[in-house]
């Protein structure tokens, strides 16, 4: 059996899906997961000495979380898993990898992306204040430190994660002060014949809705964002619905509006990208069993494209296949078809999910100036406004440059959807039109103690007429 240096990025569906198809070709793939124990979001684990049961953890999904959980752990000994580890940059069939705080490099024939995905942000008056967590964070805190971040919490937005964090919070204990969702309820009426492409995930929907109202927690639809109130911390949430101001009082906002891909690790690999009308993002391209544009680069799970998890363990394993295609041998034609096939429900089911929980349209023509966009460096839409105005910018890495925006700590992950929102306003132009922030490396901050393993630069020599 031919040996190749297969590389999986994520150890999440996708990533650990990805790898028990390598081990079943006789391949030793070496897994890469930034997190402490593998998982990824949706079966995130809690830490080894915080024993919890995966029921508390994972509620209804608990039999398909152990079963994925409990399959990649039976892997371990056949495969070279790397927690805690980062990869911060991508060239020429390299990896760099931050661990235990030193850096290290890692070349690969096959490279396997499953990066997932991130909370989209797009941000109201007051959200910078202490207490206001996106809905991804607010999970986090849930299942990985058993915490809630707050004992009355408004969650707010739009998307699936908003009912599900909402009822997983209400669920142990929490006091949900009110589910606040942007889109219109009759948008989810409309979607009800895609939803039906998977009726048990839309069944789970239907339920966390119905246990929400049950346990008398006030639901609005429709509902605009204005400021979350508080000096040294949040107090409470107005909002507007129906024509009419609201505020209701609470010690932590949850917000988020659906996820977005994580893609800078494909932009630094190379990878072209296309813009996706479902996604409303650029993502990378990829035909239909995960191959990106860059021969010996595949991609799968939630960072080429939001499908969910089960998809992502299916794009996983289609990766997988591809590549030991590619590299290895012939694989079977009739699993790999099969694969596509029961992709093809999640790509209806994701249809769905967008007429029913759309972005609200004039977000960014109201948008107040003084909104902060980019917290990291302090932008605020005014700001970005005035640039497009006295510069006719018209593209958004022209407007990084000339504001700062998407510089600091985050690199965009954060403020770019939101950013691209606001240029495509102010020019009037579409969303594709106004580009993409191209991905810089280090993707996420590194410690400065690593500059003392870098070359040091040469000194200017002194003139000797001085």
């Amino acid at each position: 059996m031919t040996t190749k240096q297969f590389v999986i990025v994520g150890a999440g569906p996708a990533g650990m899906r990805a790898a028990e198809q390598l081990v079943a070709a006789g391949q030793r793939p070496i897994v890469i997961d930034e997190a402490q124990r593998f998982g990824g979001q949706i079966y995130r684990q809690a830490p080894d000495a915080m024993q919890r049961e995966r029921r508390d953890l994972y509620g209804f999904e608990a039999g398909r979380a152990s079963a994925v959980l409990d399959r990649f752990e039976s892997l371990l000994p056949q495969i070279d898993y790397r927690p805690d580890t980062l990869v911060w940059h991508i060239e020429a069939n390299t990896l760099q990898l931050l661990r235990a705080g030193r850096t290290h490099t890692l070349p690969f024939d096959a490279l396997i992306l499953a990066t997932g995905a991130t909370d989209r942000v797009l941000p109201f008056p007051g959200w910078t204040l202490p207490g206001v967590y996106t809905l991804g964070a607010a999970q986090v805190a849930l299942k990985y430190q058993a915490c809630l971040i707050g004992p009355r919490v408004v969650f707010a937005g739009t998307g699936p994660l908003l009912y599900l964090v909402a009822w997983q919070y209400a669920s142990h204990g929490g006091q949900v002060a009110a589910v606040l969702d942007s889109a219109p309820a009759s948008a989810k009426l409309r979607a009800v014949p895609r939803l039906f492409a998977r009726p048990a995930v839309a069944a789970k929907g239907a339920y966390f809705v119905a246990r929400l109202r049950l346990m008398g927690v006030p639901l609005h639809s429709r509902v605009s964002l204005l400021k979350a109130e508080g000096t040294e911390r949040v107090t409470a949430l107005t909002w507007r619905a129906s024509g009419a101001t609201r505020t209701t009082e609470c010690d932590a906002i949850g917000f988020g509006h659906g996820l977005r891909s994580e893609t800078q690790l494909a932009d630094l690999a190379g990878c072209e990208f296309e813009f996706s009308d479902i996604e409303q993002a650029w993502l990378p391209s990829r035909d239909s069993a995960g191959r990106s544009s860059v021969r010996g680069v595949y991609l799968a799970g939630d960072g080429a494209g939001i499908l969910g998890a089960d998809a992502a363990e299916l794009s996983g394993a289609r990766a997988a296949l591809a590549a030991l295609e590619d590299l290895i041998q012939p694989t079977s034609m009739g699993r790999a078809a099969q694969i596509e096939r029961e992709t093809r429900a999640h790509i209806s089911f994701r249809h769905g999910l967008e007429t029913a929980f759309a972005l609200p349209p004039r977000w960014a023509a109201e948008a107040p100036d003084e909104l902060i966009v980019c917290r990291c460096e302090e932008i605020s839409a005014g700001e970005l406004r005035a640039c497009v105005r006295d510069t006719g910018t018209r593209e958004l890495n022209r407007l990084k440059a000339l504001t700062r925006i998407g510089m600091g700590r985050c690199q965009g992950r954060m403020c770019a959807p939101a950013a691209a929102r606001l240029l495509a306003d102010a020019v009037g132009c579409t969303l594709k039109d106004a580009g993409r922030l191209r991905s810089q490396a280090p993707i996420k901050p590194l410690p400065i103690s690593l500059l003392h393993d870098a070359a040091p630069i040469p000194a200017v020599p002194e003139d000797e007429d001085d």
